[in-house]
């Protein structure tokens, strides 16, 4: 028995090994860099040690590996980076017993954290995976009250560990959603929020760290104590702040609190009328993930709804990229970037060249989550996420045929990819007769 248990601790160890990042060149390929820069033909990228270490026209160099892959031509970019979304979080949605997205009964709100329950085997990252997509910010979504919890940044490699940057921002709805979980008005969310904020300034003192005060000893603190303490690192501003948000009076009035709380690292999700207060937003330096395919209003907050919104936003100056929720499921990123580059050969319209758009769903929304050229990027010294592709990837038939991740070229199967082969591969004969009228 001994010896059996040596030798399942030893499996056990070797699965949860990392496999060994790949040396590789690719040539011959149309490569886009993500930085916002047009896609370079005839390009050239090379990874070494887990992480990019030239991408651009040929220029002579090499490295020294066998693993040369020839693109033909085919399309070459850095891995998507999806934000904001819940990867990891569910199996089935309508299954409440597998679905972690929401704590709507829970006595906890702020101090939520979702890296402990991520599962990287979760089909919906494995299908996220196949379809480009490389990195993630996943949190829980506010339910029983205007905050959501820690959200984690994680990489879709399969590994035991998915997770980069547990902690990484605090999700707070305001707004209609807001408004709702508050009592059903948003002077109660924004009350709500603000004295959330107070009571973990009194939690935190004058020293910066957590310490007991008067505000902590008052019985009818609204927060619990994990909770407040849960926003003592927003107050610090080393924690983003992820604030959903779309009507262009609740932006303008969620800015304004940075006038309160100095140290806010403020990120707005959702923007649906940001257009209307651009130029605040981009006054404010507060960067934006927003809806790329929103042209008509689903609620009264954004009646100024339109698909020249981003557009509009980066023009103005507004750091801005495009939500992973844009089209439902992460993986539709790229369509509805594509679909913003249409949008620019529309007269009056505001639409992104096709190097804007992409960066919006790759360098952008990485550097917003704090890895400005180190993901969703080629260039020297950023991490080895790679992605070939069948075609343009903005396009909607384009799907990728490699991936790797941290230079580790990554398993595209999942439970979509083989119902279809499933599918594809029954003979005719195999098939039950139809109905005879």
């Amino acid at each position: 028995m001994k010896h059996f248990l040596a030798l399942a601790a030893s499996a056990i160890a070797l699965a949860a090994t990392p496999a060994a990042a790949q040396d590789f060149v690719i040539v011959n390929a149309t490569v886009a860099i993500g930085d916002g820069s047009e896609p370079i033909r005839d390009g050239v990228v090379i990874v070494e040690g887990g992480k990019v270490a030239y991408a651009g026209a040929p220029d002579g160099r090499t490295i020294d590996t066998d693993q040369v892959i020839d693109a033909n031509d085919a399309w070459v970019t850095p891995g998507l980076f999806a934000a904001v979304t819940t990867l990891g979080l569910s199996d089935v949605g309508a299954v409440s017993e597998s679905n972690d997205i929401s704590a709507g009964g829970a006595p906890f709100s702020a101090a939520l954290d979702v890296a402990p329950i991520v599962n990287p085997t979760s089909q919906h990252i494995l299908v996220s995976r196949a379809g480009g997509i490389t990195r993630a910010a996943t949190t829980t979504v506010p339910s029983g009250s205007i905050f959501g919890g820690h959200g984690a940044i994680i990489d879709l490699d399969g590994d035991a560990n998915p997770i980069m940057k547990s902690r990484a921002f605090q999700m707070v709805a305001l707004g209609e959603r807001g408004a709702s979980l508050s009592g059903g008005s948003r002077a109660s969310a924004f009350v709500l929020f603000r004295n959330a904020l107070k009571e973990a300034q009194g939690l935190r003192g004058s020293t910066g760290t957590p310490q007991i005060s008067e505000i902590a000893k008052d019985d009818d603190l609204f927060l619990g104590r994990f909770d407040a303490e849960a926003l003592i690192p927003v107050l610090n501003g080393t924690q983003k702040l992820y604030v959903a948000v779309d009507r262009a009076a609740d932006i303008r009035a969620a800015l304004a609190l940075k006038g309160e709380f100095p140290r806010l690292d403020m990120v707005l999700v959702g923007a649906g009328e940001g257009w209307l207060v651009a130029d605040a937003i981009a006054s404010a330096g507060v960067p934006v993930i927003a809806d790329a395919l929103d042209d008509l209003p689903e609620t009264f907050e954004v009646l100024a709804a339109t698909q020249s919104n981003i557009g509009r936003m980066m023009r103005a100056g507004v750091k801005v990229a495009i939500s992973a929720s844009s089209g439902t499921n992460p993986r539709n990123m790229p369509q509805a970037a594509g679909n913003l580059v249409a949008l620019g050969k529309i007269p009056g319209a505001a639409g992104l060249s096709w190097g804007q758009a992409f960066a919006a769903i790759s360098s952008i929304p990485a550097a917003i989550n704090g890895y400005d050229g180190t993901a969703g990027v080629l260039k020297p010294g950023a991490l080895g996420d790679v992605v070939m592709w069948d075609g343009d990837p903005l396009e909607v038939r384009s799907v990728p045929t490699k991936v790797f991740i941290g230079g580790v070229e990554q398993s595209l199967e999942n439970h979509q990819s083989r119902l279809r082969q499933r599918y594809l591969d029954l003979d005719e004969s195999d098939l039950p007769k139809a109905y005879d009228w």
